[in-house]
């Protein structure tokens, strides 16, 4: 009985709450139908993975080849090649982008002059806006031997006798992926972490300062504490795309010099999967990709529950 009641009760609050916050819920009802039909609904599509797809055909008139795909997945020598590049690309652009949006946060932060920190913020964001195609050409002129300003600097500097072709280097490939990403994004990144940096008690810092503490103490034992939580959310999340680290930044980097260190994920499902009319090959890839992905997420949620930070669930 006392159940019964707690249950009505408990329903009674929720449609009370959604009564209440009906303009909230009518605002999202757009973005809840976009993740259902771009999201959701193309999971059906999985099942092409499991079949030897062919265009003209109904879905479920296909013929079923069963985990062969997966199977050829797994015996291709490209594809270990693929996810060696995948995850490096991707763990440098990660440990890169967020301590880098870290530090040109805490010095944001430290600028007491409100123009300066305005002008420096919003030189540094306007990158993200500017697409791979621009940013690409950009990357390549400042990395060009012919009078390319990043050899030019280094050579006037004496580091280097000779120009660099940065570009035409493999082992060099996944650096000048992880230093653009960092010139494009770094500023949009840092706008999450002064936001987290503003919620800070000022008591605390008056506190500090009483006691003693210089600038750096304060960021050390106040600042960056005080933004753990954030720092333990974004990361979660970030490992959901650790095997997709992009796909038009690599591809319009790429020649023909560096083809196997820039070849990810995406690239391979184009070319090994579409180009090739291997629509169930490239789904199977796709398969793996958001499966592992799911259970990188889950498993680093799982961490930081064990290492009492801060988690999603």
């Amino acid at each position: 009985m006392n159940a019964s009641l707690s249950l009505a009760q408990r329903s009674s609050s929720f449609w009370k709450r959604l009564k209440q916050q009906k303009i909230l819920v009518l605002m999202s009802v757009p973005f809840l139908i976009h993740i259902i039909v771009f999201k959701y609904v193309p999971i059906w599509g999985w099942v092409m993975a499991f079949q030897n797809y062919w265009p003209g055909k109904p879905i479920l008139q296909q013929t079923w080849v069963g985990l062969e795909n997966f199977r050829l997945l797994f015996d291709d020598v490209v594809f270990y090649e693929v996810l060696r590049n995948t995850l490096a690309m991707s763990v440098i652009k990660l440990v890169m982008g967020t301590v880098s949006s870290i530090t040109l946060a805490l010095m944001l932060n430290e600028v007491r002059r409100l123009r300066f920190k305005k002008a420096a913020q919003t030189i540094s964001y306007l990158p993200h806006f500017i697409s791979w195609v621009v940013a690409a050409n950009l990357v390549r002129d400042a990395l060009s031997t012919d009078g390319g300003i990043v050899n030019r600097v280094l050579m006037n500097l004496r580091i280097i006798d000779a120009p660099i072709m940065f570009l035409g280097i493999p082992t060099l490939f996944w650096w000048v992926i992880g230093v653009s990403h960092v010139w494009k994004e770094v500023g949009w990144g840092a706008i999450i972490y002064l936001a987290a940096i503003a919620g800070i008690d000022p008591a605390l810092y008056e506190a500090a300062k009483i006691d003693g503490a210089g600038r750096l103490k304060q960021i050390w034992y106040i600042t960056l504490p005080s933004i753990r939580p954030t720092i333990s959310i974004l990361l979660i999340m970030n490992m959901g795309y650790l095997l997709s680290s992009g796909f038009e930044q690599q591809y319009l980097l790429q020649n023909g010099r560096v083809i196997d260190y820039a070849r990810v994920f995406t690239i391979y499902e184009l070319d090994y999967g579409i180009k090739m009319m291997r629509y169930s090959f490239a789904t199977a890839v796709g398969i793996f990709r958001s499966v592992v992905s799911l259970i990188l997420v889950f498993a680093t949620n799982q961490l930081a529950k064990g290492w009492g930070q801060e988690r999603l669930v």
